[in-house]
């Protein structure tokens, strides 16, 4: 929905905390989700999937990658965590802790 031309949005800021550190790239993808939980089949293809990634990182050989997990609390109080990709290169940080600020943008898609 829009008037005049503009586009109607809600922006929200949250400010939490950054805690950098480093990664394996190929492990990234490597990951238990709640649902291999739901069965012992479902673990057992997690499992599985797990494997073929760690095979597959180990051939294709190492890559550093860093990443910052950020850390902060919804407007309804509940605790979220996100990582974000900070590739390659060493972040410019001398700490491994710092503040993070989430800008959430809320808005309707045009339709064309």
């Amino acid at each position: 929905m829009s008037y005049l031309g503009e586009q109607v949005k809600k922006i929200v800021i949250f400010d939490g905390k950054a805690k950098i550190g480093e990664i394996m790239g190929g492990l990234a993808s490597i990951q238990l989700k709640p649902e291999d939980f739901s069965s012992p089949i479902a673990l057992q293809m997690a499992f599985s999937r797990i494997y073929e990634g760690v095979i597959k990182a180990l051939e294709e050989g190492p890559k550093k990658k860093y990443v910052a997990e950020v850390r902060m609390t919804d407007s309804l109080g509940n605790q979220v965590v996100i990582g974000v990709d900070l590739g390659e290169a060493p972040p410019p940080f001398s700490k491994s802790e710092v503040k993070a600020r989430i800008t959430v943008e809320i808005f309707e898609e045009e339709e064309v």
